[in-house]
């Protein structure tokens, strides 16, 4: 089964996903554009839509690998040939590889494309324990254990990184952060450096140097 998602411009997406490292494996421009591309097992196929509202757009598509580390890597050499940085906000984006609680903490990321749309990359779950589950019409979640400030970072990720709702996951991040001031130095480390990559994400270039600079004195103290 190959997921088909929406694109105002073939030839922008191709020159897109051709630079992260993919192939055009078919192209058609009329009477309906048309365009898929590849590599290894991973199929991307698009159709033209004109008038494609990227804010709007809801396509997404899952990629399951046994290790989202080497995908990663290919992808962010390709975004950083193309645009000089590895872009974190705006369109295109890529998230970072993380576990997440609500994908039975397997590690995963996400690239959005030119056009909105999301692509998933997760791992395989290596045994049957960490196949994700349904609990009563909900995603079993899988926690990596802590305290209330590690279990607020797990739902920050999952808010910005799954549904991309980084406002809110720096409003809640920060508000946990000011409530558990003397959570383990490693839990408070991890929630800093996260609020730092989410105030770039958001724009806010000083609270982003803040938040590193709270990270900076969590680690000197470990050391």
């Amino acid at each position: 089964m190959v997921a088909m998602l929406p694109c105002a411009d073939i030839d922008r997406t191709a020159e897109f996903w051709t630079a992260l490292g993919l192939s055009v494996t078919y192209r058609q421009a009329r009477p309906n554009p048309y365009l898929a591309l590849g590599r290894g097992g991973v199929a991307l196929h698009y159709y033209g839509l004109e008038n494609l509202d990227p804010d709007d757009n809801h396509g997404t598509c899952g990629v399951v690998v046994d290790d989202t580390e080497p995908l990663h890597r290919l992808f962010t050499r390709g975004l950083t040939a193309r645009y000089g940085r590895i872009p974190l906000s705006g369109l295109p984006r890529i998230t970072r590889p993380r576990q997440r609680a609500n994908n039975a903490g397997l590690s995963g990321f996400s690239v959005v494309d030119p056009d909105g749309n999301w692509i998933r990359v997760s791992r395989r779950p290596a045994t049957p324990d960490e196949t994700p589950r349904a609990v009563d019409d909900r995603v079993d979640w899988v926690s990596a254990g802590g305290g209330p400030l590690a279990r607020a970072l797990e739902n920050a990720v999952v808010m910005a990184d799954s549904h991309g709702v980084e406002s809110q996951a720096h409003r809640l991040l920060s508000g946990a952060l000011a409530r558990h001031p003397g959570a383990p130095v490693a839990e408070r480390s991890a929630a800093w450096g996260y609020l730092a990559e989410l105030s770039a994400r958001l724009g806010d270039v000083p609270a982003a140097e803040r938040a590193r600079d709270e990270r900076w004195r969590c680690r000197c103290v470990t050391v």
